[in-house]
């Protein structure tokens, strides 16, 4: 395991340095604005009550929170019953990391995205750091390490994210009345430091973590990075702390060039300005950007608007919204990390792999204009105006037949209608024909339409649109978006 000593050597080793100036040439993996599609994996610790949501480890400990009542209903105070007493209950026994990739491979996607650490500080991986592990308690197996064993025999990248930044003040509301938080505690503990919460977006906020929280942070990761060689590397909001600036600059330099040692690329998934401009991937959370940008990113959602873990009571989203949302992001340059939060038992539950199982047969039938494709010159056309930025996706768009987003690739613009069931005939207004007067936005030739996935349909341009007549489709993608392959010149 790598020491802050060598840490420190390797980032200054080049070819990167640990300065915003040098880390912002580095570029993102070649495959990543070509793969489109990954999946997101929330699991752990928390995923044991299956109650609200993936904060639970937080939300039991703070008074007048529905989890601290029904914790105390149900297990019993948290001084008898806390947080780490669900360890023996997280058990894992219907874990197969095989065929979660061979599920999400079916899906479509073509990299992973396993949560490794947590706010609640229990790590799935194997760590000389803390005892507090999925190798060493609780499932008694390297759950990182089974995922990325998989994903390379399935041949999808592997990528991990931390979220242990928040760790700092996670369990801080414990120690406000008597709750086994309060229990004698140092580096490496469980619940260690448990600081008390500041706001989440205050990057000035006091106490601010410490030199020792920030080297213990620095250690994690890094023993992830060596250990599990992740192709990304994706961290959640609070890094952004000015606290963690000097540290993050570190991390960055020795991922980049551990990977450079290998022949390999990585880069760094961040959100809310955390890393200078350039020197990683810019994600959006639950949202996205309203017109295609010059840079490639990423958008991460949930097939649940309520919860990233599972739960019981999960506010699902549609299959054909999820699919939007897929179109949505590539029309625009970006790429959709969709997660799935298995249950406690490693078992992943029927309506969620029922919903990957409809995005795995749309991308069967439409993936030539998804993989690999490009922003066209315009992204987007229609009525319906879609929320942008972050926590976009609260509620669900009412798409119509006059909705439409587009891609190119080799050549071939590829056209996708959003919402066709019940439409007979099609109306793409962007390839409308000259009508004698006005030059039309597409002034090319179109020389054939081919549905994907049905073969060629008839078309014909009129001054109002090109009319396309889409062939029949069948259950699963009836009430799904369409695309078509348009063969110009």
């Amino acid at each position: 395991m790598a020491g802050i000593t060598t840490i420190e050597a390797v980032a200054n080793a080049g070819p990167f340095a640990p300065t915003w100036e040098s880390l912002a040439h580095n570029q993102a993996p070649s495959w990543f604005a070509d793969a489109k599609f990954g999946i997101f994996t929330h699991w752990g610790l928390y995923t044991v009550p299956e109650y609200r949501n993936e904060w639970y480890s937080r939300n039991m400990y703070i008074q007048g929170y529905p989890e601290f009542d029904h914790h105390r209903a149900t297990y019993g105070p948290q001084n008898e019953f806390g947080y780490k007493d669900f360890i023996p209950m997280f058990r894992a026994e219907a874990f197969d990391a095989d065929e979660w990739v061979s599920l999400f491979a079916r899906a479509g996607a073509r990299y992973i995205m396993p949560v490794s650490e947590h706010h609640d500080g229990f790590q799935m991986y194997r760590s000389a750091l803390s005892h507090w592990n999925s190798v060493e308690m609780g499932p008694r197996r390297d759950v990182l390490g089974e995922l990325r064993a998989a994903a390379t025999r399935a041949g999808l990248h592997f990528c991990t994210s931390n979220h242990r930044a928040e760790h700092w003040w996670f369990m801080g509301h414990g120690r406000e009345f008597d709750s086994d938080v309060r229990e004698p505690m140092s580096r490496g503990d469980f619940y260690w430091p448990a600081m008390p919460e500041p706001n989440e977006f205050d990057t000035v906020s006091e106490p601010a973590p410490t030199a020792e929280y920030l080297e213990d942070w620095l250690l994690r990761v890094a023993e992830v990075i060596d250990n599990y060689e992740p192709e990304l590397l994706y961290f959640d909001w609070w890094i952004q702390h000015r606290a963690f600036a000097p540290y993050l600059k570190t991390l960055a330099a020795y991922y980049y060039n551990r990977a450079a040692e290998r022949g390999a690329q990585a880069a760094i998934c961040y959100k809310y300005d955390a890393l200078a401009w350039g020197a990683g991937i810019v994600d959006v959370e639950r949202g996205g950007f309203a017109d295609p940008t010059p840079f490639v990113w990423q958008t991460d959602t949930a097939i649940a608007r309520n919860s990233w873990c599972y739960t019981d009571s999960l506010d699902y989203k549609t299959l054909p919204e999820l699919v939007v949302a897929l179109i949505d992001a590539v029309s625009n340059n970006g790429n959709l990390l969709l997660n799935v939060g298995p249950r406690a038992d490693g078992s992943i539950a029927d309506h969620d792999r029922a919903l990957l199982e409809g995005i795995g047969d749309w991308l069967a039938a439409n993936g030539a204009g998804i993989y690999g494709s490009r922003p066209w010159h315009i992204a987007h056309e229609g009525p319906t105006q879609q929320a942008s930025g972050m926590f976009a996706d609260q509620a669900p768009s009412a798409w119509t037949a006059a909705d439409w987003r587009f891609t190119t690739k080799d050549g071939a613009l590829y056209c996708f209608c959003l919402a066709p069931a019940g439409t007979r005939e099609l109306v793409c207004a962007s390839l409308a024909a000259f009508d004698g007067t006005h030059q039309p936005v597409f002034n090319g030739i179109v020389s054939a339409v081919e549905q994907l996935g049905a073969g060629p349909v008839p078309f014909r341009r009129e001054p109002d649109g090109l009319h396309i007549q889409p062939a029949d489709r069948h259950e699963p993608l009836q009430n799904l978006p369409i695309g078509f392959k348009i063969t110009v010149g």
